[in-house]
């Protein structure tokens, strides 16, 4: 018997509208996320139409079953008008069959082949105006893309040229295509006899279409009274006969057509262009072999139409995009009239024929069944020509299916291959943002929203060569003719040049380069500092180039991952005379990864034939020092390594002393901090402990519109400091609270320049005023007394005992100051002291499931009599949160996980095993929160198991979100084991006080889960991560045997594979 389809609860009326609405998403977010929620088949009511919708490759593949179903046009252009072939009703109109006799052997391969020279001529334009605009231009890659496919599709088929890249504007005849589009898209969700009455839109949308309709057959028109020898596809509608009727095709038909041809064939080559960029940039070691195979097949000289076939990686980029962001992203199907089934049946569930199926193909094209756990993964290896041959039926479908697939496919496929080649032959590209997230805009295609770029003509190119390359013979230019790439080198005449790249996410190494630079004006050195992506291909030769970075699970930062893929790419020596010095930061508990990128640059530029000037610096997170770290690698490495290989610089006294310039008498903070954030809105705030315990408590924000999450992700806050720290410098250096600065030259480049600031606003969030204070911060403060006892003080602390004295204890710059009144110490010297605000990261304890629009966080707040004796020790982002109120504005940023900390790919088939104690819930409770989510939609849908451990101390007192958790193990969405470290003899904690005790007491439960295929997750303090270590390394141990090296190979295969861990300190 067949099944009945689940169905979200409609409402009156409206149907499904509200589950649809996308509020700032794409039109497809909402079905896509329906699907997570209701598995892989659902019906929606929407304007009264009823519509099944399918999201896996099981069931896609019956659909494409030619003798059951058809393709149906598309809802959202069906409305409008009749595009031609595009939007034809089925195989059986005579239009679209006349239409398709005629033009399929126009879009035959030698057709194709002879379209080579005017697609390298618009491909050229495209080139040469990014030459031109140069390095610093933020090139607008959908944009730009839109302007070469449509000339190209215009230029190609019908000897038309719009000339897009010789105008600012776009031509009106994509203004009114995009317009149709997206009033396409609209009407899906408006009622039809809504729609009778929106008089001024439908008035728009005859507008746009007539001017659409205009251009294409004055297209037609001009070519019947100027005719040519070309054999294009105008030619073939206008001069070719349908075999099978004899019969020409009229001109109305042709005009149709040709607006189908510059609607999908310029929207959808764009898009996959766009994407193919974003996913290489975003994935940098695919950008390097692509740009190696250019290499290797092309060289230098001009490329030609016999070089396509050999780009096998770039085809693989190109499908691996397909499959992930297929830009015509649904296809419509409906079940024949012939189709005799009794009902129609997918997957066993009973269709109505006048039902339309939407078919997801981007969901269907991630589909783990086919594609395994890393099925969301950019991996174009998967789509090399042997394992593409071996996907199954209907696994990859991105140009449509059967007889209605799209015709001009081998025209877009040779495009985009010569556009991708010619690009990669030319230039060296990165991102403008290196933490940009993908954003999609839709106007039934998808592409890319706001993704912008930035090119560097590549070594021995220049604009000029590049013209004459273009026009070249397929041999190039001579190498005599070439020029050499343009590097980072300062022009500052203001001191020797000293290039500083950072690569961090979190801020912290980008503080550190930005003292650096500041610094080195005391040392007559010019510094200007860079993400370090901004060095590939461009590292300064003869002058000190410092490198400062972290490593992220053994991968770098954001802004640092194509700058280590170029290390990876390119040949021994080609560094020769780059002088550099490497400092890392790290975790020790990642002791599998610790360090791991610092070390990596640091070989790898010393085998590429750069110069080390100093040894590599390190810092442990760990053991809260990273900023004293940096002191002593700076002052005792750096620094006389610098003076040994470069020689002393005289400076003046002026250069020596303080570097902020002010006077004592807007462009956003985030923006002068260069933290990518935006303004979110507080919904709900409340302390989830009880008093007397430490504060933990949930925060509730509605997020800015663009920003999406998956469960595990984190949420950067930007904060501010506590009124009361602020109120505590005010008083120190006498200030009123209403003074505004004006800061002249000189400072860190975070502080606003030439612009009046009140103290207090720089104070409260420019500046970390509780961070410990460095051993070189102590040394500034003796400089600035002539007490003996305060600078008998001062030594002590710098010594022997600064870990115990000042680290552990959190005495910072202002503490000291308080404590010591006898340093008179200026305020200008006092900001020069103190590290930029940066952002904190919390781990994100919602599923965007429940609400895409909305996240929350758990936090802690620390309150605590300070260990320096100078009053109360408040944590700067605790403290702030817990100052927030509904309706408070709140500045925030979405900062994605590893993908190892996502759930994994096929919740149905693969078991979950977590750990965490204290606010390491967050994520889990994202996790368990997203699993209910889909089980109470669809009740029918089986996930795998999931099994929680927590730790806290009582199971009155702090046991965060416990009823809210037992209802979902009532639910059947997780099995949740307690440990209670003060109550282990609570019936729930079952005699253990630790979660490494209950994980040994249900040892078999995990064990069998973990034999099952389970992922495990750990997220909390390093003493839990250790004992969960231990409990398991024993574990393998008896197992396995006792061999320490056979024991961490196992481990360390494990991590990111099946074991993702997330520290906090």
């Amino acid at each position: 018997m067949a099944k009945t389809i689940p169905s979200p609860p409609g409402l009156p009326i409206i149907g499904n509208l509200l589950d649809v609405s996308t509020g700032g998403e794409t039109p497809l977010t909402p079905l896509e996320r329906l699907a997570d929620e209701y598995g892989p088949i659902y019906k929606i009511t929407v304007s009264g139409t009823e519509r099944v919708v399918i999201s896996n490759h099981e069931m896609f593949k019956e659909v494409c079953d030619e003798t059951r179903f058809f393709k149906a046009a598309g809802p959202g252009l069906r409305a409008l008008s009749d595009l031609g072939m595009f939007l034809a009703q089925s195989e059986k109109s005579p239009d679209w069959g006349q239409a398709h006799r005629v033009l399929v052997p126009a879009f035959g391969p030698l057709s194709i082949r002879n379209m080579f020279d005017e697609m390298h001529d618009i491909a050229s334009q495209l080139v040469l105006k990014w030459a031109r605009r140069g390095p610093s231009y933020k090139i607008p890659v959908t944009d730009d893309f839109t302007r070469l496919t449509l000339d190209t599709i215009a230029l190609c088929t019908m000897n038309f040229r719009f000339n897009s890249f010789y105008q600012d504007e776009m031509h009106p005849f994509v203004d009114a295509m995009l317009a149709v589009l997206s009033e396409g898209g609209a009407r899906q969700k408006i009622p039809k006899v809504v729609q009778r009455f929106m008089r001024n839109r439908n008035e728009l949308v005859k507008r746009n279409f007539k001017l659409m309709k205009d251009t294409s057959e004055e297209i037609v028109r001009h070519r019947r009274q100027n005719p040519t020898d070309k054999k294009d596809l105008l030619d073939a509608m206008i001069n070719n006969k349908d075999p099978k009727t004899g019969e020409s095709m009229r001109d109305e038909l042709i005009a149709a057509n040709l607006t189908t041809f510059l609607v999908a064939g310029h929207e959808t080559t764009s898009g996959l262009l766009s994407f193919a960029f974003h996913n290489m940039l975003k994935n940098p070691s695919t950008y390097f072999k692509a740009v190696e195979e250019v290499d290797k097949v092309v060289g230098k000289g001009r490329i030609t139409v016999d070089h396509l076939k050999n780009l096998n990686y770039i085809s693989a980029i190109l499908r691996e995009t397909l499959r992930l962001h297929p830009t015509a992203p649904l296809i419509s199907r409906g079940p024949r009239d012939e189709n005799t089934e009794s009902p129609p049946t997918v997957g066993g569930f009973a269709l109505q024929k006048e039902w339309p199926i939407l078919c997801l193909i981007a969901k269907i094209q991630r589909d783990p069944k086919v594609y395994g756990d890393d099925a969301n993964e950019f991996r174009p290896e998967r789509m090399l020509d042997e394992e593409f041959d071996k996907l199954p039926p209907g696994a990859w479908k991105p140009f449509g299916t059967g007889i209605r697939a799209c015709i001009g496919r081998p025209l877009a496929w040779q495009e985009a291959l010569l556009v991708v080649a010619m690009l990669l032959q030319n230039f060296d590209f990165r991102l403008d943002d290196e933490s940009y997230k993908l954003k999609i805009k839709a106007n039934l295609t998808i592409k890319p929203d706001d993704l912008y770029v930035r090119a560097t003509l590549r070594q021995g190119v220049s604009a000029t060569t590049l013209q004459l390359n273009l026009s070249a013979p397929a041999g190039g230019l001579k190498e005599t003719e070439l020029q050499r790439a343009p590097t980072l080198a300062s022009r500052h005449s203001d001191g020797k040049p000293m290039t500083i790249l950072f690569g961090s996410n979190s801020g912290t190494c980008q503080a550190f380069a930005q003292k650096l630079a500041g610094d080195a004006r005391r040392y007559g050195f010019h510094a200007t500092t860079h993400d370090l992506d901004v060095g590939m291909n461009a590292l300064p030769r003869n002058q000190p180039v410092i490198i400062v970075t972290s490593s992220y699970e053994g991968e770098p930062p954001d802004n640092a991952r194509q700058f280590v893929a170029w290390l990876d790419s390119i040949e021994s020596q080609s560094l020769t005379g780059v002088h550099y010095a490497v400092f890392g930061c790290g975790h020790k508990d990642w002791s599998s990864t610790f360090q791991r990128i610092p070390k990596l640059i640091n070989g790898k530029l010393e085998h590429l034939g750069g110069t080390r000037i100093s040894e590599l610096g390190i810092s442990d997170a760990s053991q809260n020092s990273m900023f004293e770290d940096f002191d002593a690698w700076v002052d005792y490495k750096l620094w006389p390594a610098v003076h040994s290989t470069f020689g002393r610089v005289e400076v003046s006294e002026s250069q020596k002393g303080p570097q902020i310039d002010m006077d004592i008498s807007t462009k956003t903070r985030a923006s002068h901090l260069q933290h990518d954030v935006q303004q979110g809105k507080v919904l709900m705030a409340k302390r989830l402990t009880a008093t007397g315990e430490p504060e933990k408590r949930h925060l509730v924000l509605k997020l800015p519109e663009g920003l999406e999450y998956e469960a595990g992700d984190y949420l950067a806050v930007l904060p501010v400091n506590p009124d009361e720290v602020v109120h505590r410098v005010l008083n120190r250096f006498s200030l009123p609270w209403d003074a505004v600065i004006t800061i002249r030259a000189g400072g860190p480049v975070t502080f606003p320049e030439n612009t009046p600031t009140s103290v207090s606003d720089l104070l409260k969030g420019f500046v970390e005023l509780s961070q410990p204070a460095t051993k070189k911060n102590i040394q500034v403060l003796t400089e600035h007394t002539s007490d003996s006892s305060t600078l008998e003080q001062l030594d002590l602390l710098a010594s022997t005992v600064y870990q115990t004295e000042v680290v552990s204890k959190r005495i910072s710059v202002l503490d000291l100051l308080e404590l010591h009144s006898q340093i008179a110490l200026p305020f200008a010297e006092f900001l020069t002291l103190l590290p930029p605000m940066r952002p904190r990261h919390y781990s994100i304890s919602s599923s965007p499931l429940r609400d895409p629009g909305t996240c929350s966080i758990t936090y802690g707040v620390i309150n605590d009599e300070s260990l320096a004796g100078t009053g109360r020790f408040q944590g700067v982002a605790g403290t702030y949160l817990s100052s927030l109120r509904s309706g408070d504005a709140i500045s925030v940023s979405i900062r994605t996980a590893p993908a190892t900390f996502h759930m994994p790919a096929s919740p149905s088939q693969t078991p979950i095993v977590m750990f965490c104690n204290g606010t390491g819930l967050a994520p889990f409770r994202a996790f368990v929160q997203e699993r209910a989510t889909q089980i109470a939609a669809n009740p029918q849908q089986k996930l795998a198991p999931a099994l929680l451990f927590i730790g806290c101390r009582s199971a009155a007192k702090d046991s965060l979100y416990r009823e809210e958790i037992g209802q979902w193990v009532a639910q059947g969405a997780v099995d949740v084991r307690y440990a209670y470290s003060s109550e282990p003899d609570h019936p729930g904690s079952a005699g253990c006080k630790y979660v490494q005790d209950r994980m040994t007491k249900d040892r078999k439960d995990i064990i069998d889960l973990w034999k099952q295929g389970a992922k495990v997750y750990l997220c909390g303090s390093p003493g839990l991560v250790e004992g969960i270590k231990t409990v398991a390394r024993g574990w393998v141990e008896a197992k396995e045997g006792t061999d320490p090296e056979k024991i961490q190979k196992f481990f360390e295969s494990m991590r990111n594979e099946r074991i993702a861990v997330d520290v906090f300190a």
